[in-house]
């Protein structure tokens, strides 16, 4: 089976699992396909941890969750070494960021100098502890929690980390349909246990599907569109007054980067061979969503960043 049939067998299985919520599968699939971190931010409730455990099962991999507290150490994520008095040595043992798949919840609870070990294991796929250098796993991604409610004894997350995050994520309430949909999944598995699927998809075929999403074309007028959208940030003058009052900072290259691989997940995972300008405006609210810094006077006018990306988008000629 191709991974293409793989991945489209995972995506069955999770929107299964979880109901009303295809963007946060789809984002969750595209961000395995691309190498990166998803942050995704919702109230509680929303499915989101569930949603990463359902992918978990469904990838042959090492899960584990960190329910981040303020009191929570470096070690507690990195691992830290013990002595062994059988032996008179120190003995390293590793922590949980050295599984495949890392599921950080509520991780603007915990402070800065957690998020600092975190940032060196997600920007440089490795942990140092004391003068020694660890390596992460080949498949190494984490996918992190945010609940905007409640902001008492949360720290928030400084512009460097928020950039290591490959897209940032909104999820919101479900409709009346389909909560009645989730209602009835509930009793379902309240009688029965959840669903597997009967294949795991293997960390060989999610490295041979990575190689493949590279490998989907971009005609360079769809490229030149991608790069136009970021340059909009950070020279929001030439197009649009009001814009260029409401940015203060635009995105780095980090975020081009982000966008391309993206876009291309995106048309892979939806059966296409090449980059559409499609592909590129659904992907780009969450990769400059936390990117983007909006200067005082449109934070004080309440504008939201997606308003921001929406007048990007209506600004800057699609090819």
């Amino acid at each position: 089976m191709s991974p293409a049939d793989q991945f489209g067998q995972l995506r069955t299985h999770l929107e299964g699992q979880v109901i009303g919520q295809p963007e946060l599968i789809e984002h969750l699939l595209i961000a395995i396909l691309a190498d990166g971190h998803l942050l995704v931010e919702g109230p509680p409730g929303l499915a989101k941890t569930r949603a990463v455990q359902a992918l978990a099962n469904g990838i042959e991999s090492d899960f584990h969750r960190v329910q981040f507290t303020p009191d929570l150490l470096p070690a507690d994520l990195t691992g830290t070494d013990i002595y062994r008095p059988e032996t008179g040595e120190f003995q390293f043992q590793p922590g949980p960021l050295f599984h495949n798949l890392v599921l950080a919840d509520e991780i603007n609870r915990a402070p800065a100098k957690v998020q600092s070990a975190l940032l060196e294991a997600m920007a440089e796929r490795q942990i140092t502890v004391g003068k020694t250098t660890y390596p992460l796993p080949p498949l190494f991604t984490v996918m992190a929690t945010q609940n905007p409610l409640e902001q008492e004894g949360t720290y928030p997350l400084p512009e460097a980390q928020l950039d290591r995050f490959l897209m940032h994520l909104n999820v919101d309430y479900p409709n009346a349909e389909t909560e009645q949909k989730i209602l009835r999944l509930n009793r379902q598995e309240s009688v029965a246990g959840d669903g597997v699927p009967l294949t795991k998809l293997s960390q060989e075929k999610i490295f041979q599907a990575r190689k493949e999403v590279l490998n989907v074309y971009m005609d360079e007028a769809v490229e030149t569109y991608l790069v136009a959208l970021i340059i909009a940030t950070r020279q929001p003058q030439h197009y649009d007054a009001e814009l260029a009052h409401w940015i203060q900072v635009g995105a780095s290259p980090r975020a081009t980067i982000a966008l391309d691989r993206c876009a291309r997940a995106r048309a892979w995972l939806n059966g296409n061979n090449f980059v559409s300008p499609t592909d590129v405006q659904a992907i780009l609210p969450q990769v400059l969503r936390h990117r983007i810094i909006l200067s005082y006077e449109a934070e004080a006018d309440g504008i939201q960043k997606d308003t921001v990306i929406e007048r990007i988008l209506a600004q800057v000629p699609a090819v």
